[in-house]
């Protein structure tokens, strides 16, 4: 029979393969799913990750879904390095383009190059506010991050739709729960004429490098790693735990909170009840994919990026379900999970012994 032996080291090639493992076995197990729901699978699967990669606008779009993924998936990453788990970026991502609308509302029909960083800067700080909420409340009260993070993404949601129906409501809108178009100040430039590529795109590649030299090259990014891998050593070392908590939560709050304004005032264009995407959980999935590293995550979120735009094309071509599409996408994180166990234990065979 067959049993889990634990590693005594686990090779480098292994950590890089188990992701492309779980891509894998999500495209045999998401083929499967789309026989039973009486559709070509081979043909699912090929529009799903190969048709996008051969269409010009589809590969672009893939850049605009993959930049919030990004960057969310990078700001969680740091947190989950040092033990800190963040499950409602996606309440920060709603308070970014909040706080961030408001503010380009605010001076509307103002122009002005100022306006946009402006509304960048509110952004981050509403994201940050929103995650400092947990993290006040884990340090102050010993409160689970997860539960309250989570918790607060309806709270987020609600606040969205509260304020598109009342204060921020379009007043030439007929009513409507959407607060006004932004205007070319308040709107993010776009990088390559005739798609919706925006300059969000580049923050989140800089956002990038700047996750890499932190965890590489700078002192907190030990401390966050030291903090996650050894606590008792972390605090031996003069670590403060409370401190890396409130970091990590605010900077991935920050991060989530640009990626909803770079949202609103870049696709959207507007704020909107169905603003909220579900990007800020599908970001727990990328930064996985990436295994909590910069480079793996932006590969990640390009991959994942491609399976949006290729379920949005399955559905239109081959009708199948949102809902399988959903299915499909969090087959990757099950089957992530699945295949990681192969990084902590070897398979070995061991023959029965008689009695």
């Amino acid at each position: 029979m067959l049993i889990l032996e634990p590693r005594a080291t686990t090779p480098r090639w292994l950590t890089v393969l188990t992701p492309v493992m779980a891509v894998i076995a999500t495209m045999i197990a998401g083929g499967i799913l789309f026989a039973i729901l009486g559709k070509n699978p081979v043909e699912a699967i090929r529009i799903i990750f190969l048709d996008p990669l051969l269409d010009p606008y589809s590969r672009t779009e893939i850049l605009v879904k993959a930049a919030p993924l990004i960057l969310i998936a990078i700001g969680l990453s740091l947190g989950f390095r040092a033990g800190v788990w963040n499950i409602g970026a996606e309440g920060q991502f709603i308070l970014g383009a909040l706080a961030g609308g408001a503010t380009g509302l605010a001076f509307y029909p103002v122009e002005g190059i100022w306006l946009l960083p402006l509304m960048t800067v509110a952004g981050a700080l509403g994201g940050f506010l929103w995650a400092m909420i947990p993290a006040i409340l884990k340090i102050r009260f010993g409160a689970n991050e997860i539960l309250v993070s989570l918790m607060l993404v309806y709270v987020a949601i609600l606040l969205l739709s509260a304020l598109v129906s009342g204060p921020l409501r379009d007043p030439d809108g007929f009513n409507f729960p959407e607060s006004r178009q932004f205007h070319n100040a308040a709107s993010l430039p776009i990088l390559i004429e005739g798609s919706r590529v925006h300059a969000g795109v580049l923050v989140a590649l800089g956002a990038v490098i700047a996750a890499y030299v932190i965890l590489q090259r700078h002192m907190l990014g030990f401390r966050i790693k030291l903090t996650g891998q050894a606590p008792r050593a972390a605090r031996f070392a003069g670590v403060s735990q409370n401190v890396i908590i409130a970091i990590c939560l605010g900077i991935s709050g920050a991060l989530a909170g640009m990626a909803g304004l770079f949202e609103a005032s870049g696709p959207v264009g507007q704020l909107v009840p169905a603003l909220p995407a579900g990007y800020g959980f599908t970001a727990i999935i990328v930064a996985f994919l990436g295994r909590l590293h910069p480079v793996g995550i932006l590969l990640a979120g390009l991959v994942m990026a491609l399976t949006y735009i290729g379920g949005e094309t399955a559905q239109l071509m081959l009708r199948i379900p949102s809902a399988a599409i959903s299915v499909f996408q969090g087959m990757l994180l099950f089957f992530l999970l699945a295949v990681d166990v192969l990084t902590g234990f070897r398979l070995r065979w061991v023959g029965r012994t008689s009695a």
